[in-house]
C-alpha cells in the first residue's frame, strides 16, 4: 500500500533506537524525508547511517539536540524551521517504588516525557496549519490508562500526553492537520530488552522465563502474551502520519497487545 509520504519531512525525536528508530525508518521506506535526533552527534550518525543501508525512496539527516530543556528545542528548531511529520517519540522510563521517587525525578520525568513534545508541537504547529496540512503524534503508552505501580512517575507522563494531544487536536478542527496519540504495549525496545537480560543475568534464568513471568504477574490481561516488536509499533505510527489517516484525529491508537481491558 502506498502511504503517500512521498516528499513529506518528518522529525522523529529520540530516534536512535527503538521504537522511534523503527518508526523513522518506516517513514524512510515510504519515501518520507526523515530528521533523526538524539542526544549525541556520534548515536545520531550511526542511526542515519544505519537507516541508509536499509535502502528505499527517501531521504534521511540527523540532529543532536537534547530536547529535555528548551535550550534544546530552540537549537534543533532553528536547524529544522519547518517540517509536515512530527513524532514525539523521546521517552525515559525507570521502576522505581512510589516513596523513593524524589521531586527531581518527577520534574526530569516531565520535562523529557512531556515538555519535548510540548515545545516542539507549539513551534510547528501554526506553520503546519498555515499549509492546511501536517502530522503530530504523541508517543505515549497503556502505562497512561492503567498506571503501573512500578513507575507511577512515568504512567503520569504517559497520562499527560494523551490530554495533551486530545486538547491540541481540538484547537485545530478542520485545518487538515491532525495530532493523534500512540499507546504501545510491552515492546521489546532497547532499553526493555537490556532491563530483561539484566534481570535474567542476575537470577542465573533464560530470559524466555523473565518474559513469561513478566506476562503471568506484570500484565497478565495481555492477549499477546510476548513483548511486541518495535517494528509492530512503528506500522501504526507510520500509518497514522499519512495522508490516508486523515478521518483520524484526536484518538488514542492502542498497539498494546490487547493489554488494556477496555473497548474504547
Amino acid at each position: 500500500m502506498d502511504l503517500q509520504l512521498r516528499g513529506k519531512r518528518a522529525l522523529v525525536t529520540g530516534s536512535t533506537a527503538g521504537i522511534g528508530f523503527a518508526a523513522a525508518a518506516g517513514l524512510f521506506r515510504e519515501g518520507t524525508s526523515v530528521v533523526i535526533n538524539g542526544r549525541t552527534p556520534k548515536r545520531v550518525e550511526e542511526a542515519v547511517e544505519k537507516i541508509r543501508g536499509l535502502g528505499g525512496d527517501g531521504e534521511v539527516s540527523g540532529i543532536a539536540a537534547d530536547l529535555s530543556a528548551a535550550e534544546g528545542v530552540d537549537d534543533l528548531v532553528r536547524r529544522l524551521p519547518e517540517v509536515d511529520v512530527l513524532v514525539n517519540n523521546l521517552g525515559i522510563f525507570e521502576p522505581k517504588p512510589f516513596e523513593e521517587i524524589p521531586d527531581e525525578d518527577w520534574l526530569r520525568f516531565f520535562e523529557v516525557n512531556v515538555m519535548s513534545g510540548v515545545r516542539l508541537t507549539r513551534r510547528y504547529l501554526p506553520k503546519m496549519r498555515d499549509k492546511g496540512w501536517g502530522r503530530i503524534v504523541f508517543i505515549s503508552s497503556e502505562s497512561g490508562v492503567q498506571i503501573p505501580a512500578e513507575m507511577v512517575h512515568y504512567g503520569m507522563t504517559k497520562t499527560a500526553q494523551l490530554a495533551i494531544a486530545r486538547g491540541v487536536a481540538e484547537t485545530i478542527a478542520g485545518t487538515g492537520v491532525t495530532v493523534n496519540s500512540v499507546l504501545p504495549g510491552p515492546t521489546e525496545s532497547e532499553g526493555v530488552a537490556t532491563f530483561v537480560a539484566d534481570l535474567a543475568r542476575q537470577r542465573g534464568v533464560d530470559r524466555s522465563v523473565v518474559e513469561a513471568e513478566f506476562f503471568q504477574t506484570a500484565r497478565p490481561s495481555s492477549l499477546l502474551k510476548r513483548f511486541a516488536t518495535v517494528e509492530e509499533v512503528a506500522n501504526m505510527i507510520v500509518y497514522v502520519c499519512s495522508p490516508l489517516a486523515s478521518a483520524t484525529n484526536g484518538a488514542a491508537l492502542r498497539v498494546d497487545g490487547g493489554v488494556v481491558r477496555a473497548i474504547v
